[in-house]
Formats: structure tokens, sequence, C-alpha cells
């Protein structure tokens, strides 16, 4: 297996794909210290290549097609390979400068965060792979996902923007939420290194609950319990910016709570809080 890119997401593959006894190559335009065990190949790619059956392109979105063209000039790929990229975003086409030397191209995206890549082995398993292209790219993509303990899930290129982006809310959004409420909390005059963690484990149950329920029955609150004073409390404690963030989420809390069982009376009660804080009565 080669992987050209050394970054976390780079760097934690290789690890995890040590584990199950592939020999892995990482390529780097410069040096670098990377964990045991992997090689690194410094500058031209073709070394880290030659001979592996599947390359991973493990690069910024951005840089995928720049990789695509110089290992297309340097006549690096073979038709025995199969070229994936590891973008959410972007679909095979992205590597079509090595569509006349590959044997299959496509994308495998690992739908888990990788900050320390000594945790990858672990952190992988168990998650999910979107995998798109042609063919022989599903494959390749398919086996490297049951290889290492993730479950593989086929995408067209026309649904991948989409699910990308459903990837950012459930990842990256949770921390501007967390962020969020570290402010909220510094202005009711609750010190910054203690609102800084305070809601952590608080956090960390919520995400429990929904690995164990699912999102529908992991909802708790004011909104699903349809307690619309205590929702109007909240909307008039906070500023203008904080009021508009926390109506928006609590109209799509409110939705999962009918779905979850609260009653008529009680969706109109918190629709009439979300009313009267956006008309400013």
């Amino acid at each position: 297996m080669a992987i050209i890119g050394a970054g976390m997401m780079g760097q934690g593959l290789g690890l995890a794909l040590l584990r199950q006894g592939y020999e892995v190559r990482l390529a780097a335009r410069r040096s670098k210290r990377v964990p045991r065990g992997l090689r690194l190949v410094v500058g031209d790619p073709r070394p880290a290549v030659e001979g592996a059956s599947v390359i991973l392109v493990a690069t910024p979105d951005d840089r995928i097609g720049e990789v695509a063209r110089r290992l297309a000039a340097l006549g690096a790929i073979r038709r025995s390979q199969v070229v994936l990229h590891l973008s959410g975003l972007r679909d095979w086409r992205a590597l079509a400068p090595l569509q006349a030397q590959a044997g299959g191209l496509g994308s495998f995206h690992p739908l888990q965060t990788i900050a320390d890549p000594r945790g990858a082995p672990e952190r992988l398993k168990g998650a999910f792979a979107g995998i798109e292209g042609d063919r022989r790219a599903i494959g390749a993509a398919s086996r490297l996902a049951r290889d290492l303990g993730m479950t593989p899930i086929r995408l067209s290129a026309a649904a991948k923007p989409a699910y990308h982006a459903g990837a950012v809310v459930a990842a990256n959004y949770v921390a501007v939420l967390a962020a969020i409420a570290e402010r909220v909390a510094a202005s009711a005059g609750i010190p910054a290194r203690v609102a800084g963690k305070m809601y952590r484990p608080l956090l960390l149950g919520a995400a429990a609950n929904i690995a164990e329920l699912g999102s529908e029955r992991a909802l708790t609150g004011p909104v699903r319990r349809g307690d619309a004073r205590t929702v109007l409390a909240h909307l008039r404690a906070l500023g203008r910016r904080d009021r508009e963030l926390y109506a928006g989420l609590a109209r799509e809390a409110l939705g999962i709570a009918r779905k979850a069982g609260l009653n008529r009376s009680g969706a109109g009660a918190i629709r009439k809080a979300l009313e009267t804080a956006a008309s400013g009565r």
C-alpha cells in the first residue's frame, strides 16, 4: 500500500494498515517525522508507489489534481494499480489525469476524525467509509474498509457534496456548538477556565446516548418536554446572535421531538415561544 501525503489521516491509515499486515510506504514532499514502522519516501513518489496494489492520495482536496498530474507525467502508475483519494467532497474525476494509466480510480473517505495518528487503528474500527468510483475502485475500497474494521457505504459522485456536508455538521460543528456553549456560560459570569470544561461531560454523555439510542431517542431537554417557559427564558437571556442560533436549533429539535412523541399542545407551546422571541415581545 502506498499513501501519498503524510498528514494526520495519511499517517493514521498507515499505522492501521501496518497492524493488519500491510507493507506501507508514505510519500511526502518534505522530510518529516513519522511513526515507527512507516517508511517515508521524500520527493519523487515513484519508489513509494512502485509495486503497490492500491495508492491512497491523502493530500488536501486542492492538491489531489496536482498529485494526479504529477504521477501521470512521471508515468508512475500501472494498469494493475488502483488509485483512491480520501476526499469526502471530490469524486473520482479529481484523479482524471490518471485515467489512461490506472486500472481503477475512486475515492475512500474514512468517516472519522484523526487528531493523533497513533489512535487511528482503534478509532477507525467500527467507523464508516464513503466509497465511490469505477468497478475496480469500489472493490479495492470495500476490501480496504473491511480490513480496517470499517463499514463501506457506496456513494454516487453526485451524492458526495451532501454526504460530506452531513459529516461536517456531525463532526466540525459539534466543536462549534461546544464553543458557543462556553461563550454563553462565560457571559453568565462563569470563569473562562471553568466554562471550557464544564460542558464536556455533558457532550460526552449526549454522544454516548446518540451512539446507543440514535438521535431521535437521545434528544432530551426543554424542547423535547414541551417546556415553553424554559425555552422563552433562554431566548430572552441571550444576545441577538446567540438567540438566532438557539432558535434555529430549537426549530430543528422540535421536528425531532414531534417524531419522538411530543404531543401537539407541547409542540404548539414551543412554536409560540419561538415566535414570541422572534417578534421581540
